[in-house]
């Protein structure tokens, strides 16, 4: 890969870190100013289960977030798009969709399909 296009995912992937640190800063903030005080019990459940949703949402980018700092030390490294399964390229399109992934389109494959094989 090239320098270029290390340069490109380097400022997609800062860019992704910096919009969901943003997004938990903001889920913060909102909580924070709520009003606990919902006399309706439906409002209360309504709330409470919005506030739920949006908890398990930034939990997922939590660990994004550690995705997203272990591509950045790959392209420090020089390991970045090399599938560490197989040692090969991974496509540029690939990383463009997914930029953490560690493997590549074929050894993906490989691994869901023996998840599925294994009932995970």
């Amino acid at each position: 890969m090239n320098d270029q296009q290390l340069s490109y995912f380097r400022e997609l992937l800062l860019k992704r870190r910096s919009e969901i640190l943003q997004y938990a800063d903001d889920t913060v903030t909102d909580m924070n100013d709520q009003s606990d005080n919902y006399p309706d019990p439906t409002d209360r459940a309504s709330i409470e289960s919005d506030r739920n949703f949006i908890l398990r949402l930034r939990e997922r980018e939590r660990s994004l977030l550690v995705k997203i700092d272990e591509a950045l030390e790959r392209i420090d490294s020089g390991d970045f798009g090399v599938c560490e399964s197989c040692g090969s390229d991974i496509g540029v399109k690939r990383l463009e969709a997914r930029p953490v992934t560690t493997l590549c389109i074929e050894c993906k494959t490989r691994a869901e399909a023996a998840e599925k094989a294994r009932g995970e």
